[in-house]
């Protein structure tokens, strides 16, 4: 497994925010010490239930995780593309 920092807009890595990659081709975003989301390497998505829209910064860096807005998480949510569970 591989940790890094996530990169901010200027280029430069972000405290307390991890990308994850597995040996198998998952990446798991952390935020400080919470699991937000897991990307299983054939597209399968988790969120944590509880953390997944925890405050203003998880989220910028969630929809980074993603490469999408709060709105087309909600959306995935809703169909059942994305899994809300425990991850933590």
């Amino acid at each position: 497994m591989k940790v890094s920092n996530m990169v901010g807009r200027t280029g430069k890595p972000v405290a307390n925010q991890f990308i994850l990659t597995g040996n198998d081709g998952s990446e798991t975003f952390q935020s400080y010490s919470s699991v937000i989301a897991v990307k299983l390497r054939h597209g399968f998505t988790q969120l944590d239930s509880h953390y997944w829209d925890y405050s203003v910064t998880t989220g910028k860096y969630r929809n980074q995780f993603l490469d999408e807005t709060k709105q087309e998480t909600q959306s995935k949510i809703d169909s059942g593309e994305y899994i809300l569970t425990n991850l933590n």
